[in-house]
Formats: structure tokens, sequence, C-alpha cells
């Protein structure tokens, strides 16, 4: 069962100076009781919590002496700012000359001459202080594996198992979505993720608001109990204006990973609203306008992007291609039918995606080609339509269909799958107004 930490805070006053606010910590299981620690700023007004004691009897482990650990027992040190190789091995109470000789002069545990501030190095020793194994993760992610061979050592490395927790964090916005992420210590990673599931209902630009707030639970990967990375957000709720959105994250049999709400309904829309990523409208969609290139007033039925040359274009959504190649003023131009009534075309690009031709299948948000100014173009930008029934629709004011929600044959999988997950956002909501009040 996968291992919890949660944690959520509500902070206020934080743009004039120091945070004042309360802090919550708690660990727990999945679906399991919660043991919580509350911390609390010195000189801080407590108010009167109820609480209550639950007690459960557990059985007691049955514990059994390894022949390892008659040899020895293993030590583990947190490696300081200044620490050397031997220091640290003292501290271990490793007193093994033939051992430090060794771990200096052996290649293989050139690792230890690079030891990182806060990073565990482990040993086991016997009574006497003689080193029987030695465990340190490597810059490079690698394991360093000593060994006692008779009177000898032997030195490897080796890829880590990676073990994966779920951490739960959720606060209360009061400035901005970052600074609330940075208080309770959510991974910038995380946070981009957060705009990503939710972008296709909130704009995280205009829309966000002070007393907005968010639950998140998502992946952490350790190694020897050592976090080495984030994962993907596996269940999220975002509250935007008083109305609260869902995400949870689920594989298809075939693979395929997408988010939905808890009714099975997709958040991820059919179409993204700009194939361009970090750009500007150089050009909207407009009835009448005077052509830069044809010196003349007509329709402009379609968006224009501007973007430097050589900026990645993504398929708007998935479709098969229909056209790539030169055609008139599109320049070079790529044309993509989608399920349904609906098409995209991507004009004056300076190049296709490798390997891209008339009959291949895309996926949203696959590269597809590159801004350029081909064709009627008199700089780099990417000229969109958006297409229904062949007629041009405006990207960027139309509603978007939303993309197939959870097949029915997967419904009854899926909704086991997300009930305990709506569980814990449920839990991290109620500690986020409790501690707003």
């Amino acid at each position: 069962m996968n291992k919890l930490r949660i944690l959520t805070q509500s902070i206020t006053g934080f743009l004039g100076g120091v945070a004042a606010g309360r802090m919550i910590a708690v660990v727990g299981l999945m679906g399991m009781g919660v043991v919580a620690a509350f911390g609390f700023a010195p000189g801080t007004t407590l108010d009167t919590v109820p609480t209550h004691l639950i007690a459960r009897e557990l059985a007691a482990p049955t514990l059994a002496l390894s022949a390892a650990s008659a040899e020895g027992f293993w030590r583990e040190e947190r490696i300081q700012r200044g620490d050397t190789l031997g220091s640290v091995l003292a501290r271990l109470g490793v007193t093994d000359h033939a051992a430090q000789h060794f771990l200096r002069s052996d290649i293989r545990a050139h690792p230890l001459y690079q030891l990182r501030p806060s990073k565990p190095l482990r040993v086991q020793i016997d009574a006497d202080g003689r080193l029987l194994a030695l465990r340190y993760l490597a810059q490079a992610g690698d394991m360093l594996i000593v060994d006692r061979v008779g009177d000898g050592f032997v030195a490897s490395s080796a890829t880590p198992q990676v073990a994966v927790r779920l951490e739960l964090r959720s606060t209360e916005i009061r400035s901005s979505l970052f600074a609330a992420a940075d208080d309770v210590g959510l991974p910038d990673a995380i946070s981009m993720q957060l705009v990503d599931v939710f972008s296709g209902d909130i704009d995280f630009y205009h829309d966000l608001h002070p007393g907005d707030r968010f639950t998140v639970v998502y992946e952490v990967r350790q190694v020897d109990g050592e976090p080495v990375g984030t994962g993907k957000i596996v269940a999220a709720e975002f509250v935007n204006k008083g109305t609260a959105y869902g995400a949870f994250l689920w594989q298809g049999p075939d693979g395929s990973q997408n988010y939905y709400a808890l009714n099975g309904k997709s958040l991820r829309k059919a179409f993204l609203r700009s194939p361009v990523a970090f750009t500007r409208i150089a050009s909207g969609f407009s009835i009448s306008r005077f052509h830069p290139f044809m010196q003349t007033w007509r329709a402009h039925k379609g968006v224009d992007f501007a973007a430097p040359e050589g900026t990645p274009v993504r398929a708007s959504g998935d479709g098969k291609v229909t056209f790539a190649g030169q055609q008139g003023g599109y320049g070079n131009v790529i044309m993509l039918q989608h399920n349904g009534i609906y098409s995209t075309v991507y004009a004056h690009l300076s190049q296709f995606a490798k390997g891209l031709q008339a009959g291949a299948r895309v996926a949203q948000g696959d590269v597809i080609g590159y801004v350029g100014q081909t064709g009627w173009a008199t700089g780099p930008h990417l000229h969109y339509e958006f297409r229904a029934n062949d007629q041009q629709r405006d990207p960027l004011t139309m509603a978007l269909p939303n993309a197939q929600p959870i097949p029915a044959e997967q419904k009854a999988a899926y909704l086991d799958h997300v009930a305990p997950l709506a569980v814990e956002l449920a839990f991290g909501r109620g500690i986020t107004l409790a501690g707003g009040e």
C-alpha cells in the first residue's frame, strides 16, 4: 500500500512581510487511520479544538534475528556541508583502516568523493567497527554498493529500485497559484501539471481569485527512502470562484492515460485553442481586414499566431493528415481531419515534422511542423484555421467539444479506482477549510 503524506496551509498577509498563518502536517496511509501533528508559530492564540481518541489493537510482529543482523548492524548519517569521507565514516563508528584505504583507492568508489550535503550514507558495521557493507546513492542516480568479501572488499553500482508513494497538498490561494504552491512545498513540476489538467475549465491567467483553493494527490519517486523526483498527478480538485472541478488519472487497457471527472467525463477538450505555446495573436478571426501581403481588404477566416521561425506547431486534436505540402498562399501547409465534422489547417510552415505525410495519424499535442513565413506571409507566424463542416469558425471564441468520456465497459472499474482518491481529496478539502477559518 502506498504511503500518503499530507501538507496543507492557509497563509494571510505575506505580501507585506513575514507570513502569518497556520500549517498542518499529516502523515498517514491511504484509506486507513490518520495521525496528525499540528505546529503553530510562537505567540499564536489557540482556539479550543475538540479532540477524539482513536485506539486500535495491533498484533505484535514476530521478529527473527537474521544471520546478517547477528554479524553487524546498519547505521546512517546525513552528509553535512564540509564533510569528507573520513569525517562521515568517523561519525558512523567505522574504525576499519583497510576499508578506508579501499574506498580511497578503488576507482569504482569514486562517487564517495562527490558527497552531497543532506544525502544519506549507510554502512553496516560489526561490534569492532569493521565495515561489512556500504550503500550510497550517487549523483548519477546509481546506487554505489560496497560489500566485504573475505578479507577484502568489492565495489559495484546498480540501478536502484524506485518506489512510488503518494503525497497530498492542500491550500487556499491568497495572491497567486505559485505562491500558494510554494507555501505548502508543492513542486513546480506538479504546479505546472495542475495548470495543464484544469486549463480546459479555468483561465489561470485571468480567472483566479483570493479564496480559490486546490487539493492534489501526486506521485513522489523514492530510492532507498530518499525522494528523487515527482511523477504524475493522480487526483486533484480545484475550487475556482466557488465552483469545484475534480480530476482523476485513468489508464485505459491500451496504455493511454487521461484525466476524467468523478462521473467519467473527460477533462481534456477535443481541441487546443492554440497550436503554438507561449505566443501572441498577430491577427484574429475577422470578416474584413487589410491583408498585408495582398494590400486589399478581405476576410481573414483564421487566427495568426506570431512566433519566431522554427517554433514547434502542435496538432490541436487527434486526427489524420489529409494533406502535407505546398498550396498557394498557404505555403507549406498541413491539413488534419478529426473525428466527426471537424478539420484544422496549419499554414506558412518552415518545415514539417520528420516522417509526417498524408495518411499519418497524430495525437493532440504532437509536433507536426514548425513556424515559418512561406506562401503569402510577410513575417514568421502560424496561420491556423478551425473548420466545422468545411466552414471556418473562430477557435478562440467557439465552444470546443470535450474529448470522449470513459468508455462504458471501463466505467465500473474507473469508479472503483477513483473512490478512495475522492475520499482523500475530501479529507484535504476539510483541512483547508478548517485552516482558513
